[in-house]
């Protein structure tokens, strides 16, 4: 570090200055939207920032404040209902400052050991809620790709520790989320898509049925995919009827819960969830529906020591760290140097209690049934499908592709709400992703309202 770097990082104005900008920014109720801008926008206005002699914390932070940071979408504004938005609790995001300026390695135990052991307890704190065995665990990944890449090695791997190399296939759902097909282009093998019929749920028959399509096609199934809460409608699968056909045609049976699993933290949606405690896997994105910062994706396996034969790393530096037996997070996915993602989750948890976050996950389901019978009220609108659990897709009567992208437009620059086109099955529509507490009954309403 240069004499300069050194200086500019014991700048005590500059502290003040990014405290007393975060402190505002959470102060906010509601944040503002904003809305994108044009390249060339944000080179007028921001001008060159990297230059040999730098332009000083306070120039930047004052760019980013003023130029950079409205040019961002806010995905904890309560009316942010597109995708999957995040609402990080207070909590979460003062202590996700904390991991930044902790400088906390947290792939191996011997350098994080503190860390690692507060993430772990979320991580069985998870695994007790989904119904598996006391021994169950794994790590924090950066979102659900990586945790459902990272899940599906390893079962390709027992998969080939009893039957040698094949030509493997993943089975899943037709509404499965398209990481999964992403995992079967880099791991070079091929993904059954099973027909999730009109309800968007996945059965054991349908699943039997893509099997022998595999079966075929001269494909060995190694892995059968659950989803609970598929991101498009909020829908679960059929768990229990996957487990007892991956059982029965001895599959490694994955549910991929990166929206949706973090429901079965409420008492009445649990019986959704059957089958869940026979998973061998399964992962869910705090930075969703559990109120953390962006990115937290929690993978846990039923039987750790599997994820660690397939993924811990071998070299002359890294032997000391293997030899110990330590509860390593990186033995656990793709993934050597790593933040301890997981801690704000766990600081959150700790502060507030899991009882408040089963509250306010029942909330959202409410909502969603609250503001889906008043869709179903209205006659220029048309649910797709009724909401499970806080996902609410609906149609515009009468409107085109256009006319919903027009609508959203228009919806954004008005800066009251950000809820943009989906479709399915080619036809368009829109939907509510409710996924923060704060979202209010009367402003989906006046949402509504805009459709007329």
């Amino acid at each position: 570090m240069t004499e300069s770097m050194h200086q500019a990082g014991a700048d005590s104005e500059l502290r003040e200055a990014i405290y007393k900008y975060a402190a505002e920014r959470m102060a906010m109720d509601p944040v503002p939207l904003d809305l994108p801008r044009s390249r060339s926008e944000l080179e007028t206005h921001a001008g060159i920032t990297i230059s040999e002699a730098g332009i000083g914390g306070q120039k930047a932070l004052s760019i980013f404040e003023e130029v950079l940071a409205p040019a961002t979408i806010s995905t904890d504004h309560p009316n942010f209902l597109s995708f999957i938005p995040a609402a990080p609790t207070e909590a979460a995001t003062l202590f996700d400052l904390v991991v930044s300026a902790s400088s906390i390695y947290g792939g191996s135990w011997t350098e994080g050991a503190g860390a690692v052991f507060a993430e772990n307890q979320v991580l069985e704190f998870l695994a007790r809620e989904a119904g598996l065995p006391k021994g169950a665990g794994g790590v924090f990944v950066q979102g659900g790709t990586l945790g459902n890449l990272s899940a599906l090695v390893v079962a390709r791997d027992v998969a080939e520790a009893k039957h040698g190399r094949q030509h493997w296939a993943i089975i899943c759902s037709s509404e499965a989320h398209s990481s999964v097909k992403s995992v079967g282009k880099v791991m070079g093998v091929t993904v059954i898509s099973a027909d999730a019929s009109q309800t968007g749920s996945l059965t054991g028959d349908a699943a039997e049925s893509a099997i022998q399509e595999a079966k075929n096609q001269g494909l060995i199934p190694f892995a059968l995919v659950g989803t609970s809460g598929t991101t498009n409608f909020g829908i679960i699968d059929k768990l229990d009827e996957l487990a007892n056909v991956a059982a029965a045609n001895d599959l490694w049976f994955h549910v991929d819960g990166a929206y949706g699993l973090a429901g079965v933290l409420v008492e009445e949606l649990k019986p959704l969830y059957l089958g869940l405690e026979r998973a061998d896997s399964f992962i869910v994105d705090p930075h969703k529906w559990l109120f953390a910062p962006f990115d937290a994706c929690a993978l846990v396996y039923r039987d750790p020591d599997l994820a660690r034969q397939t993924h811990t790393q071998h070299g002359e530096y890294l032997e000391t760290l293997n030899k110990n037996h330590d509860w390593n997070p990186s033995d656990f996915a793709f993934n050597l140097t790593r933040r301890v993602r997981g801690l704000p989750l766990w600081f959150s948890l700790a502060t507030y209690g899991v009882a408040a976050y089963r509250s306010a996950i029942k909330s959202n389901v409410d909502l969603a049934k609250k503001i889906g019978a008043e869709i179903s009220t209205r006659p220029n609108l048309k649910l797709v499908r009724n909401p499970q659990l806080s996902v609410v897709v609906f149609e515009r009567v009468g409107w085109d592709a256009n006319d919903y992208e027009d609508w959203s437009k228009k919806l954004l620059e008005s800066q009251f709400a950000f809820v943009v086109p989906s479709s399915h099955l080619g036809k368009p529509n829109t939907r509510f992703a409710i996924v923060n507490p704060t979202t209010r009954y009367q402003d989906l309403v006046a949402i509504l309202d805009t459709m007329d």
